[in-house]
């Protein structure tokens, strides 16, 4: 199956309804719907359970639950329109001077104390297209939120307004969208098709993947694939395709997929030792061998580095039980 067609995180059947999220009256409209669907997240985690996403009915959460800003509107479908709430972090932990937890409603703590949570990362490629789409989505904008409370020109505090998709300054009102950071991921191979994996130094022993980096201010992603191979493997790229694009909100990334071929000068890897401390060729038959033996690693197949890697191979990858 072509990279493509399967991208865990790439997959939606959601109509995200931009047009209707300016009705300053949506939010609440829909909290009040019962056939709203209502996506939990607290920090990174996302609410689940065996089947997929724990989506709630409005009037299945308490009232402490819609604080302001918590809530963003994900889009609707035939059945449903979907909103992500992100609940408190540290809920039940704080305490007033008695020793009683400052939450006005016990219920929210009693909530988020039965949530099975877990990362994206994780569960991704075991996702429906429609729960992939929530949950990507959903996680995306709210790692925006936490990391851009303020003003980024004058620092002063900011509201939400859009049903989530936008802040605005208190100050100078000036309007704040989510961002996100392109970042080039390729699977690299020689004039003999052997794959190039590299293990990062921050990695787990003996986890290997594809070559990855940001792409530079005015810079040609098709540029960042070379730079990133130079400067990580001293090897000189001379043909780039694009293959696909999937989504990565850890926090806020957009991994842009390639293939590249090495210049049939290329020789040995040269790892740069500080982001990169290894790097080796493969085979089919030897990728094949070194993971079913556990020697190699690879990345979870949630990632677009899992998909080319086995793109590349022809097919799923298996390790030993």
């Amino acid at each position: 199956m072509p990279v493509h067609d399967a991208l865990p995180l790439a997959r939606t059947t959601v109509d995200p309804d931009a047009v209707a999220r300016t009705d300053p009256g949506l939010l609440d409209r829909l909290a009040g719907d019962p056939s709203t669907r209502v996506a939990l997240l607290q920090r990174d985690l996302l609410a689940t359970t065996e089947g997929g996403l724990d989506l709630r009915r409005p009037d299945e959460l308490p009232s402490d639950a819609w604080t302001a800003g918590a809530a963003v509107y994900l889009g609707r479908d035939d059945e449903h329109a979907y909103l992500a709430l992100t609940l408190p972090d540290r809920l039940g932990e704080e305490r007033d001077l008695d020793g009683v937890p400052v939450v006005e409603d016990a219920r929210l703590v009693d909530l988020a104390a039965g949530l099975r949570l877990r990362h994206l990362r994780d569960i991704g490629d075991t996702l429906t297209d429609r729960d992939a789409g929530l949950a990507t989505t959903a996680v995306a904008v709210a790692a925006w939120h936490a990391r851009h409370p303020r003003c980024p020109r004058c620092g002063e505090p900011t509201e939400v307004i859009d049903a989530g998709w936008v802040r605005r300054c208190t100050a100078d009102e000036s309007l704040h969208y989510p961002r996100t950071d392109p970042a080039v991921i390729m699977a690299v191979t020689d004039v003999h098709d052997r794959l190039l994996l590299g293990h990062a130094a921050h990695w787990p022993e003996r986890r290997f993947s594809t070559l990855a980096g940001y792409v530079e201010p005015g810079e040609a992603i098709e540029v960042a694939v070379a730079r990133e191979v130079k400067e990580e493997v001293g090897l000189d790229v001379a043909d780039v395709e694009f293959v696909a694009s999937q989504p990565w909100p850890f926090p806020a990334s957009l991994m842009l997929g390639f293939r590249a071929v090495l210049s049939d000068q290329a020789e040995e890897a040269t790892v740069d030792g500080v982001e990169i401390t290894a790097a080796r060729f493969f085979t089919r038959p030897e990728l094949a061998r070194d993971v079913e033996q556990g020697d190699v690693l690879l990345p979870m197949r949630s990632s677009i580095a899992r998909s080319l890697i086995e793109d590349w191979y022809g097919g799923p990858l298996q390790a030993r039980a």
